[in-house]
């Protein structure tokens, strides 16, 4: 019995001083882990965004005089040499030289332009004819299993842009000839080639282009001077949607770029295609204060129209603009990532110990990066690593 009473003790003796190393032990850390996955990998810019009319067109007064009271309103269609406006320009004084060469340098001005839009439209013509004639001749080699499903879509998407282009282009090429028919009628007027006509004979103001009335500028009958805005025309229908980004992202963007435009009123994203990439700058003032180089994103809506007929100029919305995909990549979380002096750093998590690895990144987005070495699919990192992770330390995962 006595033998039995020493071992209860023993027994007892163990538990405790088991019990004391335990308690006097490290816990374990409890830590969040994502798995190292592989997949399709896209890197984004992500901007507000706006829309606005892709040809907008302001129609001033192209002389002075007494402006009456303008009766359209926004909204309202319009078609090419309506009436929009009634200015009594009265009996026209004598031109000073001054006044003279002003109104002969109008008509210059006028007539640049116009040349400039003609050229426009031929530059427009000869880049439809061309990407035409690469959609012809990828559909041949897609139809020959040459080239893969996606070059065909860009083909056709550029085919479609250019098409656009070449419409915008005829449409800037009419107002610019209304633009010199004003401008010379303007000069004739003021030289007193109107002298002869009754006195009060009304001049009027007709649109160049069909469209709708974007927006009356000046409504109400006033005095207005040559040159006043009267009222801005476009078409609601051909919309762009513009982004402006920092300079810093700009320069990773590309023409043909593809963009999803979320948040915009409905739940489904929209198709966009970078167009153009302004190429000067400005400076733009954050909220916080900072100064910061933006650059314009043109963008374009290759979506058919009846998924967005109910944007209207200047609607909201946000732009993720892919700058880069992989379609086999190793992903990491940003999240598991820190600076371990001039490298980037990951801690893994292997039979309950935290391990630090060194990875070695080839691109990375808001939420993902793409990890060159170090790292292979399966692997487990601890996500916001805080200072208490260390090498070797036990951790519990969440």
């Amino acid at each position: 019995m006595r033998w039995k009473k020493s071992l209860f003790i023993l027994l007892a003796g163990l538990a405790l001083i088991a019990v004391l190393v335990w308690a006097f032990l490290p816990q374990p850390v409890t830590v969040e882990v994502a798995e190292v996955t592989r997949g399709r990998f896209e890197q984004t810019i992500e901007e507000d965004g706006k829309t606005r009319v892709r040809e907008r067109y302001v129609v001033s007064a192209p002389l002075a005089g007494e402006l009456q009271r303008i009766t359209l309103k926004a909204g309202d269609a319009v078609t090419a040499g309506m009436t929009l406006a009634v200015i009594d320009p009265g009996v026209p004084a004598l031109l000073d030289v001054r006044t003279e060469r002003e109104l002969t340098e109008r008509v210059g001005a006028a007539e640049a332009a116009r040349l400039r839009a003609a050229a426009a439209v031929e530059r427009a013509r000869a880049a439809l004819d061309k990407s035409r004639a690469d959609l012809d001749r990828t559909s041949k080699l897609a139809g020959k299993g040459f080239v893969s499903a996606s070059q065909l879509e860009q083909a056709e998407l550029e085919a479609k842009i250019n098409t656009r282009e070449l419409e915008a282009a005829r449409y800037a090429g009419q107002a610019a000839a209304h633009d010199v028919a004003v401008a010379r009628a303007a000069l004739l007027h003021g030289r007193g080639g109107a002298a002869r006509r009754p006195s009060g004979r009304r001049w009027e103001v007709r649109t160049p282009v069909s469209g709708h009335v974007l927006k009356v500028v000046q409504e109400s009958a006033a005095t207005v001077s040559a040159g006043a805005p009267l009222l801005e025309i476009g078409e609601p229908a051909e919309l762009e949607v513009v982004v402006d980004v920092l300079s810093t992202d700009a320069v990773q963007i590309k023409p043909g770029a593809p963009v999803r435009l979320e948040r915009w009123g409905r739940t489904e994203p929209l198709e966009g295609r970078v167009r153009r990439v302004e190429p000067a700058a400005y400076t733009k003032v954050s909220a916080l204060g900072v100064e910061e180089q933006r650059v314009n994103v043109v963008i374009d809506l290759p979506s058919p129209a009846e998924k967005w007929q109910a944007l209207g100029d200047g609607y909201k919305m946000d732009a993720r603009i892919v700058v880069a995909s992989l379609d086999d990549a190793i992903k990491v979380p940003v999240s598991a990532l820190f600076r371990a002096g001039d490298q980037w750093a990951v801690f893994t998590v292997t039979e309950d110990r935290a391990a630090r690895r060194i990875v070695q990144l080839a691109r990375r987005s808001g939420l993902e990066a793409v990890v060159a070495k170090g790292l292979a699919p399966g692997d487990r990192v601890i996500v916001y690593p805080g200072d208490a992770i260390k090498e070797g330390l036990r951790v519990s995962v969440r």
